[in-house]
């Protein structure tokens, strides 16, 4: 969860690059390129996901951050389970050639955190944001408007990381987390939320601005 700079390649990844790195020169060492070429292409795949680049971000009071790299998969008047209130959910589906951090979208209190073992369904999906394992932050701006933000793992994701807990204060674009091998993150905003992005549409983690506040 520290703030920039960080290594450009994220830590959660380092034992996996280290690891296949060491596995690509044995095999050449013993065996040769033919062998080995499949074990660097592993190892470059490690080295593109783990990245984890730097980014601007926006300063607006009510501005909505995106939590994460990818694509908006949903836009929709929704039921939060976590708060039990009708809200309007925007949810972000990442690949595996995603920058997989996740950052806060907004300057915030963190009131609750829940987390929930479940299933690994496509988490293009929707309904894997109700049965796949997620790890949910109930976050209160500094205005009093609250926002559940929740990493929901994927198909091949199979480990969701959080550094925060409940108590502590994020800011808009803080690094606080990190999932995986390809995942969502599910946004549930106050229903009267401008939105500033369609389905579709690719976002980038703190850089782009999802929504606006009421």
């Amino acid at each position: 969860m520290n703030d920039y700079p960080h290594p450009i390649l994220a830590r959660e990844g380092w034992p996996f690059i280290a690891a296949s790195l060491l596995a690509s020169l044995a095999v050449l060492y013993f065996f040769g390129w033919v062998w080995s070429l499949p074990v660097w292409v592993f190892f470059a795949f490690c080295i593109q996901f783990f990245r984890d680049p730097a980014r601007p971000i926006p300063q607006g009071e009510k501005s909505v951050l995106s939590p994460a790299d990818g694509r908006i998969v949903a836009i929709e008047p929704a039921r939060d389970p976590w708060l039990e209130r009708d809200c309007l959910k925007v949810s972000v589906f990442m690949n595996v050639f995603n920058v997989h951090s996740n950052r806060s979208p907004v300057d915030g209190l963190i009131v609750q955190r829940w987390y929930h073992p479940g299933k690994f369904f496509n988490a293009v999906l929707d309904k894997a944001s109700l049965e796949n394992e997620r790890n949910a932050l109930h976050i209160r701006t500094r205005d009093g408007l609250d926002i559940t933000c929740v990493q929901v793992a994927g198909l091949i994701a199979r480990r969701i990381l959080c550094y925060v807990d409940q108590g502590q204060t994020l800011a808009r674009g803080q690094r606080y987390g990190f999932i995986r091998f390809g995942s969502r993150v599910d946004l549930y905003l106050p229903p009267d939320t401008r939105v500033k992005v369609g389905v579709g549409e690719t976002v980038k983690a703190s850089a782009t601005v999802l929504a606006e506040l009421p």
